[in-house]
């Protein structure tokens, strides 16, 4: 069967098993494996070099589109296979080894990889692994369910393995639309002008003599993790849906909004869920993911056409998606994630980004990333590339944590990832501040009176009142900022995390 899939007559003799492939991987060597937000992900090959650590000295440095599926980062971290990974992941277990030093991690804005590759800034590719559907009668590669940073890793490495996946349909082919960028400092101005246009290639077309292996594989994506919709994150797209109206009414936006984005997770997943019954139409997507909400979206007939980097779904609806291909072709499309989220795009199309937050402050600052501003959870992803070039820059988060422990919305947050300057609005389920144009002491009282839970608003008021007199254009007590992390650290609660006395004056 696999013979269709491979056009090339002369590739047939590369296909070998998993683990004569993975012998291509040495010691050492820096590997980019395709694989965005659990889609298109190598399926053998990371399992070959884990059976493989077991017996010999095998460290790498593994970079990727974005995280792995199929358990992928878990095995080869308790193999002990990964010394260094970028840009992006979300498994427990690397998460473990990452924070507590043995694995090192470089988390990166996820259209900046590919940049520093190409310019020489980090180690070169040694060795490319991709998943496919089918080599073409030219020796390019068709992806899977993501492109990611696939077709650059290739197009760079001095070897590739491909993995040719026989659970993809070939009917994947013709969903792709694959571009590169030209070196600096002779490149023109990308020609994308709207989501729905097309300016590549349906493949990655590689020199086929790079091809040292084909592996045979026949495993499905993992699932999305993203949990439904619940009251909390509906009342999140409730006000959101609000403001926007708001917006279209004001004249600073048309019924079809602008082009959408959504950042990966259960709460921007939901957010989207919740335009299927709003008055918005004719609505567009320009994104790294597509999740539940956009299949659920175009099918209902809100959303025309999308445009990302993955397809990640629960199983559901992956099959859904799968055995309906021909109904999204001319709806949907996967890019390279430098296109994807490349900031010329993004601010020509003047995109409106949706993207989760660990925990604002009272000023607008968006930690994404680091538990008490020490332990990384995934990485930053795309959440940058979208917010600090978007027309509206949107974050979203429920405003407790831990069953009330934790408050979303904090004096001052442990980690910053997105600073005041990139973000517009903040939605929990309480409600929405709008910070467009104010002064750092007016989005205070934006963030607290809409954002904040009630249980902890009286002690962010408290806080904020007793700032104020010190004065400063952004005002602060330093010794109180971070208490209530150092609160939650110590006793597992921010919970009254100013002295009575204080709230008395």
């Amino acid at each position: 069967m696999y013979k269709e899939r491979i056009r090339l007559p002369r590739l047939l003799d590369k296909v070998v098993s998993a683990d004569t492939a993975a012998g291509l991987i040495r010691d050492g060597m820096t590997v980019g494996m395709s694989g965005f937000t659990r889609a298109g992900d190598c399926k053998e090959v990371p399992f070959a070099l884990a059976r493989r650590a077991a017996s010999e000295p095998l460290r790498i440095t593994l970079m990727t589109g974005a995280s792995l599926g199929n358990d992928i980062d878990k095995v080869l971290a308790q193999a002990d296979v990964i010394a260094r990974r970028l840009p992006f992941q979300s498994d427990e277990t690397l998460r473990r080894k990452i924070n507590a030093g043995e694995v090192m991690f470089i988390d990166q804005h996820l259209s900046e990889t590919v940049e520093q590759l190409r310019s020489g800034q980090i180690a070169p590719v040694d060795v490319a692994v991709v998943e496919a559907v089918a080599i073409t009668e030219q020796g390019g590669i068709v992806p899977s369910t993501s492109v990611g940073n696939s077709a650059s890793f290739a197009m760079l490495a001095r070897k590739v393995i491909v993995e040719i996946n026989l659970n993809m349909p070939l009917g994947l082919e013709g969903f792709h639309d694959i571009y590169f960028p030209v070196q600096r400092p002779y490149r023109q101005p990308i020609p994308l002008i709207s989501a729905e246009q097309r300016i590549g290639l349906p493949y990655i077309p590689i020199d086929p003599e790079k091809i040292a292996a084909i592996v045979i594989t026949g495993k499905d994506d993992s699932p999305s993790s993203a949990l439904p919709p619940d009251e909390g994150t509906r009342q999140i797209a409730g006000h959101l849906s609000e403001f926007l109206g708001r917006e279209v009414r004001a004249g600073r936006l048309s019924p079809s909004l602008q082009p959408l984005q959504a950042g990966i997770g259960t709460i921007s997943n939901a957010v989207l869920h919740g335009l299927i019954d709003s008055p918005f139409h004719d609505l567009k997507m320009y994104s790294e993911v597509l999740q539940d909400s956009t299949i659920e979206l175009l099918d209902s007939g809100r959303l025309t056409f999308a445009s990302a980097s993955s397809v990640t779904l629960s199983r559901p609806v992956y099959q859904h998606f799968l055995a309906n291909l021909e109904r999204y072709r001319s709806r949907l499309v996967l890019r390279p994630q430098e296109i994807s989220n490349h900031p010329e795009i993004l601010r020509r199309l003047g995109l409106i980004t949706i993207n989760t937050a660990l925990e604002c402050d009272i000023y607008g600052n968006v930690n994404s990333t680091h538990v008490g501003g020490t332990h990384m959870m995934n990485g930053i992803g795309g959440s940058g590339d979208f917010a600090r070039n978007a027309h509206l820059s949107v974050f979203v988060t429920k405003s407790v944590a831990k069953g009330g422990d934790i408050s979303s919305i904090v004096p001052m947050v442990s980690h910053v990832d997105h600073t005041e300057h990139d973000v517009d609005v903040i939605v929990t389920e309480h409600g929405l501040a709008d910070l467009r144009g104010l002064a750092p002491r007016e989005r205070a009282r934006q963030v607290i009176d809409n954002c904040a839970d009630p249980a902890y608003r009286d002690v962010l008021n408290n806080y904020f009142r007793r700032a104020s007199r010190l004065g400063g254009q952004t005002p602060h007590l330093l010794e109180e900022a971070l208490s209530w992390h150092v609160r939650y650290r110590d006793q597992r609660t921010m919970r009254e995390s100013v002295p009575h006395e204080a709230m008395a004056a």
